[in-house]
């Protein structure tokens, strides 16, 4: 939940300032709180988060290279918009990547990241059974971050780093009209244990079967030809 127990101090840039800075207002943009087309300014960021204005200008050039948010010369840096089409060639990269990802991350992963899959299966569970989508997003997040360090393929990151957000935006959009929340969760649960058990196999069929359903959602969503 975006913090706001300090003032900001101008200046005041440390590696977790500017990943708490990140992470709030990518948090506010990926649940609407901050919908498409907004205009932000760093200050008011800063005020809002109590985060000092240069860690907030490091998130937003992150935001902007994740193409969650369009730096405007002289306006501005303002959300940006959702794209029908942009999201289903998206998943096309992502089926790939993720399923390299799944494998990789089950053949490598140390015997401390086998745990945290494992307890990530688990929340993703109890997300299922409550129907919590906040608690759900945030775990996706944690999950996709392990993955990657799991993995162990620096040219992962960046496609990923790209991928996640957006995509967790477009699902949190129009999920309550087309999706499933607690079969999503199931179906992330699934990757995730078998990630944490080194089945190379069955995570990357796994990572498949989540996809299958997220193609699927992504099209209920609107009438196009693609």
């Amino acid at each position: 939940m975006p913090a706001s127990h300090r003032q900001p101090v101008e200046g005041d840039v440390t590696p977790s300032l500017a990943e708490r800075a990140y992470t709030d207002i990518e948090e506010l943009i990926v649940t609407l709180k901050l919908a498409p087309g907004t205009v932000l300014t760093e200050a008011t960021l800063s005020k809002q988060l109590g985060i000092g204005r240069t860690p907030i200008r490091e998130a937003l050039q992150r935001l902007a290279r994740e193409r969650l948010v369009r730096i405007l010369p002289r306006r501005g840096v303002m959300v940006s918009e959702i794209d029908i089409k942009a999201q289903l060639r998206l998943l096309e990269l992502r089926r790939e990547v993720e399923r390299l990802m799944a494998r990789s991350a089950a053949r490598r992963a140390d015997s401390w990241q086998r745990e945290q899959f494992a307890e990530i299966a688990a929340r993703m569970e109890t997300c299922a059974a409550n129907s919590d989508e906040v608690a759900f997003m945030r775990a996706d997040r944690e999950f996709n971050d392990l993955c990657v360090k799991a993995a162990r393929n620096e040219f992962i990151v960046g496609a990923m780093d790209m991928m996640s957000a957006l995509s967790r935006r477009f699902w949190f959009l129009h999920y309550r009209q087309a999706a499933d929340m607690p079969l999503t969760a199931r179906l992330h649960a699934a990757v995730a244990r078998a990630i944490g058990q080194g089945d190379a196999d069955g995570a990357a069929a796994a990572s498949d079967n989540l996809l299958d359903t997220i193609e699927r959602f992504t099209r209920a969503t609107v009438s196009v030809e693609f």
